[in-house]
């Protein structure tokens, strides 16, 4: 197989201010550098550490590491401790007080809760589930808006040691019917409505439709929060409203003692055939993934107002929503709306209402405000933020500018993370103190993360040659398996082909410059082969997003009977939908872009222009659906998670 192609060329780096640099967590390239040679050096002894100086232990641990059923590994195994205990109850002795949670509501509402007031309503729900015969090891599927109660579930079962499972409410009633059935849900956890963007959308009549599918008989209760007061469907014999059973429950919810390896949660992501995934978690790995990173990439300091806005659909929102951040001691926003509702400026917003210090978002929700106001950032007070981060997807290297410069007023570094769902927290990041950042690039590995580049074989590659994304030493926050289905988690995750099954292969291309910093090009099945040539679609993204007239553009590829692949791109601009006389001179245009950017190789043979790209709720685009288009392929696949199902009309009458 030939190496996979890097075509982007970018050189602009931004070093550590002197300020920052002298107040990390991690100060300067001495200390990073001494906690990777200790990693290094005793890769078992360096997590034993960290466990022992993050986590409280109800039982201290006395084996680190249990590699004796690869590559099941388990962390900490003989230990015991309980997740909510170590984000609550640790705090309620030194800062009851403090603000945990500031709410902001779509209307504009804030409601603030305190340690005290979240340990309560959280043991108020956890008694009231063991009431309802919820028990340790059962599995609660959590159907939520994105309120504090959707973290006070969360927490309520960590708490008794039941295994939630949180479905994002933009899902059908199809996927959550998957979810339900492949989980054994016992009970479910939902609300009457949510309210995004001043729409509602039913989630206990999607509930409904669900379990009406067959299959579902493990529910015994679904618990309803009242959030709009509308009327619902109820079946009394099923149905309890969340008031109902809490009113008279106790504020004291003695904590279940639960093995380090007792699974916390499973959260279902897409897999390449479309079946969903049951990415399983353990409780203590997985918690000490998300402290570390916390006080190593977001420098965490006990002053700040942390804002993640992803939802607790995701991964991103249990790692640095209902986990990380409390764990902590922080203080945090959880914000229920949409980032252009009731206008497009309400992100910045509520960072000077809220005077946000660290600010987390996904590269879409960026692209999608440079094309809603590129200037409006400079309506607000933004002079509270310290420290910048993006996630979900590479950031391409001028939406990384414009939030640095914009937004950051080049003051505050980004932290461009990478991560999945399946390693539970951050694995290459830079830490803010220490590492230069360069646009596009989530620079170097985390001490203890044995991250590298491979060919199809697991030999090492080059520099600056593309391949393989993987990580070669198990790490603590790992996927412990996938849920119902062990061979196809060895298959996925630990192929054989590869180092004969000894590396986690994450599914990403990518390639290591000559600084050591890593650049991702996105999905391995996202890789173009090009008469010859394989070349990853971020950096043909990140050439058209470069252009001042393009917002966003997703790149795909589809067959051609000379070049093997031809490359699709689609776009959105930052003014007005061309008009159809326009559009061919604009195609050129940005044909002849690319070339100059990339080379000839990379210019697109077909653009199609877009008022949006087909995404799901929280941002993600849809690839699958793009490559489906290019191909003229009908669309057979669920499309009610689409936040704008019309737009695939638009994209395929584009051509």
């Amino acid at each position: 197989m030939p190496t996979i192609e890097s075509i982007l060329n970018e050189s602009r780096l931004f070093p550590p201010t002197t300020d920052f640099a002298q107040q990390g967590n991690i100060s300067g390239s001495a200390a990073y550098q001494q906690l990777c040679t200790q990693a290094e050096k005793n890769h078992q002894e360096f997590w034993a550490e960290q466990a022992k100086k993050y986590i409280l232990w109800h039982k201290p641990f006395t084996q680190t590491l249990d590699d004796s059923n690869q590559p099941f590994f388990q962390w900490f195994s003989d230990g015991e401790l309980n997740v909510s205990f170590n984000c609550l109850d640790r705090h309620l002795a030194t800062q009851p007080d403090k603000t945990a949670i500031i709410f902001e509501s779509d209307e504009g509402e804030t409601i603030r809760s305190t340690y005290r007031d979240l340990h309560q309503r959280v043991c108020k729900l956890a008694n009231a589930l063991k009431a309802l015969g919820i028990d340790k090891g059962d599995c609660v599927i959590i159907y939520m808006p994105m309120r504090i109660e959707a973290v006070v579930a969360m927490q309520a079962c960590a708490r008794i040691g039941a295994i939630h499972s949180v479905v994002f409410g933009g899902f059908s009633s199809k996927s959550l019917h998957e979810r339900i059935t492949n989980a054994g849900a016992k009970a479910i956890i939902t609300a009457d409505e949510q309210v995004r963007g001043g729409k509602r959308h039913a989630l206990k009549a999607t509930v409904d439709e669900a379990i009406s599918m067959g299959g579902t008989e493990s529910v015994k209760k679904v618990i309803v929060y009242q959030r709009s007061g509308s009327d619902v469907p109820f079946d009394p014999a099923r149905d309890v409203w969340w008031h109902d059973i809490t009113q008279n429950a106790s504020n004291d919810c003695e904590p279940e003692w639960v093995n380090a390896e007792h699974p916390l949660f499973t959260l279902y992501t897409s897999g390449s055939t479309g079946k969903p995934k049951g990415v399983q978690h353990s409780s203590a790995g997985y918690l000490l993934g998300t402290m570390v990173s916390m006080q190593w990439v977001f420098d965490y300091k006990p002053s700040d107002i942390f804002w993640c806005t992803a939802d607790v659909g995701w991964i991103t929102g249990h790692s640095y929503v209902a986990y990380g951040p409390l764990a902590m001691g922080a203080t945090q926003i959880i914000f229920e709306g949409v980032p252009t509702y009731p206008h497009a400026g309400r992100f910045w917003e509520i960072v000077d209402k809220h005077q946000v210090t660290t600010f987390y978002t996904a590269p879409t929700a960026i692209r999608s405000l440079v094309k809603l106001g590129a200037d409006l950032p400079e309506k607000y007070n933004l002079s509270s933020l310290r420290l910048l981060g993006s996630v979900g997807e590479p950031i391409n290297p001028e939406a990384w500018m414009w939030y640095y410069e914009k937004v950051g007023r080049s003051r505050c570094p980004i932290v461009d993370t990478w991560w999945q769902t399946e390693t539970g927290s951050h694995m290459i990041a830079p830490l803010p103190g220490v590492v230069s950042l360069k646009p596009g690039s989530c620079t170097r590995p985390l001490p203890g993360i044995a991250a590298a580049i491979v060919d199809e074989n697991g030999q090492d590659i080059e520099p600056g040659e593309g391949g393989f994304l993987v990580i070669k030493k198990p790490f603590p926050s790992q996927v412990r398996t996938l849920w119902n289905d062990p061979e196809r988690f060895k298959k996925t995750y630990f192929p054989q082909e590869i180092a004969n099954g000894q590396y986690y292969l994450a599914g990403d291309s990518a390639y290591c410059d000559k600084d050591g910093y890593f650049w991702i090009m996105g999905r391995i099945d996202d890789v173009l082969n090009v008469s010859g040539h394989r070349l990853g679609t971020m950096e043909i993204e990140s050439a058209l997003v470069a252009n001042p007239l393009v917002a966003e553009a997703a790149v795909v590829g589809k067959p051609h009977d000379v070049k093997g692949e031809a490359v699709v791109a689609f776009v959105v601009l930052k003014g007005d939908f061309p008009q159809e006389d326009s559009k061919a001179g604009i195609v050129s245009q940005l044909r002849e872009w690319v070339a100059q950017e990339i080379g000839p190789i990379a210019k697109p043979d077909e653009i199609r222009f877009g008022e949006n790209l087909p995404k799901t709720r929280s941002g993600k685009i849809m690839r699958r659906l793009l490559r489906a288009l290019a191909q003229g392929e009908a669309i057979t696949q669920d499309i009610s998670t689409l936040e704008n199902p019309a737009i695939l009309d638009q994209l395929r009458q584009a051509n």
